[in-house]
Formats: structure tokens, C-alpha cells, sequence
């Protein structure tokens, strides 16, 4: 027997005129099929009553929306080859490839991460995020490629996840961003949360939104895009592709938040961004001790960047580290 869950939103200016099955589909996160099927079977309402699909919501209106409980997805282990870069009885830590979504979610439900991992790990993984994210203490975007840690047991788990909220773990990245830059060094302090219109997309809000600050460092400039290293002082979703796209730079090949006119892009004919998490470093749960670990930018990156630049060297990614 399946729980109901109660939703209940205040329509505010930004949302003004809006239709109502537009205005659900956006703020539960559903397909519009699947608002419209909630209207029709009145487990939507406005102020209170029925309304219709069509409604225009005003400023003030309360729309409550009654919801069953999805269905439980349980991650099952799947024999999917995965580069692991370390392991102890703690810890895995792994390089995601670019296209592999971390963990199992509607419309994903197995070829993820986890799957692997449960395969990997014969079952042994933290169980502090339930079944369907075991040993998952932080994500990077199904399009991101590069270093992730996993929690092996509850303990590394929560120890790992307080390095995380008190800001202490090391998280660099590497992307290529479309656009010329007029200072070598930069940070972007701006709050992120869920944009107001899309709400599948976060978007720099002051409404609602969370401290977010990346450090940025120019490594070299192309015609049209620049390599950049990032640095996470904070960890929000989709944070770094937010941060530049909020300049008007954003990642290039990024599906979400790119530029239409992104001829890089077209050019290579990429599918996802070009951001790459080079670099993973913390607190060890079981000795204190710090450690790190780094993994080269895949192939795809590495084959732009010498397009860009025949004589392109990766050295080049060790120059200007702080």
C-alpha cells in the first residue's frame, strides 16, 4: 500500500498566468501528461477546489496536489566495467566516465554507478542512502566526467559527508567555457537554487537560493573558449556550469545551460559538457590522514584540446595550482 504525499504551493508573481498543468509539471517535476491525469482525477486543487488544466493561476493562489508515493526503485548489481583509482575496507574511489548516470532514478533504473558498484563491491556499501543510493555521498552530473568517492560503511560514510557540509574536502575541475576572459584569476560568489520558471534547471537566485562560491583560474585562451580550472568552495547542484553560464560563459557542449551558438560544440559534436573532476581530496575516515586523488581528462576533452592546440601540453593543467 502505497503512502499519499501532500504538495501544497503558493503562486507568487513569477508564476502569474501561468496554466495550471504547465505550473505542475514544473513545480512537482512531472512530464505535462502526468499533471493533466492528477487534474483530471481531482487530486489537484485551487484554493481549495477543482480546477481545470487550463486555469491561469493568479498571484496568491494555493494549489495543493495530492500524490501516491512512487514506487520504491532498488538498485540491483549489474557487471559493468568501472575504473577504480583506489580501495580500502572504507572507501572506493572511482573515475565516472562521461554519459553514466550515478544512481538509479526514474527513467534510469540499472547501466548506473551504483549498479556497478554493487556488483564491485559484492553488495558492501554504506546503507545510509537507502536502496536505491547505497554508499553515494556525493554526485557529479551524468555528463560530467571524472573522480568520485564511495562509502564502503556507514562510519566512512558519515564522516565523508561532514567533510562535505563543513566545506574541508579539496573538488577541482577542468572545463572548457565558451567566451575570452579579462582576468587570470576570478571567484564567482552568487546564491544558486531551483530557476524560477524551469524547475528542472537551478539557476543564480536570490529567492530561495543557497551560498555557492567557485574559484576560477584561466589556463589558457582559444579563439572563442578558454581552459579553466575550478575550485568548489561549496558543492550546489550543477554549481560550476551555473557560475559561467550566469557570465555568459558557459560550459562548452553543455546541454542545459549552453550557448546556441556554441561552434565548438558542433564542431566536435558533443553530447555533454565539457567539465571533468580532476581532483578528490579529504580527510581519510579510518587513519584522519589527508589523501587525494586525480584522474586525466578523458579522451573526448584531451582530442578538442589539441584541436584547439596541436602543441597543446597537459602539463599545462599543473600551472597556476594554488
Amino acid at each position: 500500500m502505497h503512502m499519499e504525499e501532500l504538495l501544497e504551493i503558493l503562486c507568487d508573481e513569477a508564476s502569474a498566468g501561468t496554466r495550471l498543468d504547465v505550473f505542475l509539471s514544473e513545480v512537482a517535476d512531472l512530464t505535462r501528461s502526468a499533471s493533466q491525469k492528477l487534474i483530471e482525477n481531482g487530486d489537484a486543487e485551487v484554493n481549495g477546489k477543482p480546477a481545470s488544466k487550463n486555469y491561469k493561476l493568479r498571484v496568491g493562489d494555493t494549489v495543493t496536489v495530492t500524490t501516491p508515493e512512487p514506487e520504491c526503485i532498488e538498485a540491483a548489481p549489474e557487471n559493468i566495467p568501472i575504473e577504480i583509482v583506489y580501495e580500502d575496507d572504507a572507501l572506493i574511489v572511482v573515475n565516472k566516465p562521461q554519459g553514466m548516470v550515478v544512481h538509479p532514478a526514474a527513467g534510469h533504473a540499472g547501466g548506473t554507478l551504483v549498479n556497478a558498484l554493487l556488483y564491485h563491491a559484492q553488495g558492501r556499501l554504506s546503507a545510509i542512502n537507502g536502496v536505491v543510493r547505497p554508499g553515494i555521498v556525493h554526485r557529479i552530473d551524468k555528463d560530467t566526467s571524472g573522480i568520485l568517492v564511495v562509502a564502503k560503511t556507514n562510519e566512512a560514510h558519515l564522516s565523508l559527508a561532514e567533510q562535505i557540509k563543513e566545506h574541508s574536502v579539496t573538488r577541482e575541475y577542468y572545463c572548457l567555457a565558451c567566451g575570452t576572459f579579462s582576468q587570470t584569476q576570478f571567484t564567482v560568489d552568487k546564491p544558486i537554487g531551483r530557476h524560477p520558471k524551469d524547475r528542472k534547471k537551478m539557476a543564480v537566485t536570490e529567492k530561495g537560493g543557497r551560498h555557492a562560491i567557485t574559484h576560477f583560474t584561466v589556463l589558457a585562451q582559444y579563439p572563442g573558449c578558454a581552459l579553466l580550472r575550478c575550485r568548489l568552495e561549496t558543492g550546489r547542484t550543477h554549481q560550476i556550469r551555473v557560475h559561467l553560464a550566469s557570465l555568459g560563459r558557459p560550459v562548452v557542449g553543455d546541454p542545459v545551460y549552453g550557448s546556441k551558438n556554441d561552434k565548438i560544440a558542433k564542431k566536435y559534436a558533443l553530447t555533454g559538457q565539457l567539465l571533468h573532476a580532476a581532483l578528490l581530496g579529504f580527510n581519510h575516515p579510518l587513519t584522519n590522514a589527508y589523501v587525494s586523488f586525480s584522474a586525466p581528462v578523458p579522451p573526448l576533452f584531451q582530442s578538442v584540446l589539441t584541436g584547439l592546440d596541436p602543441n597543446f601540453n597537459a602539463s599545462l593543467f599543473e600551472s597556476g595550482r594554488q
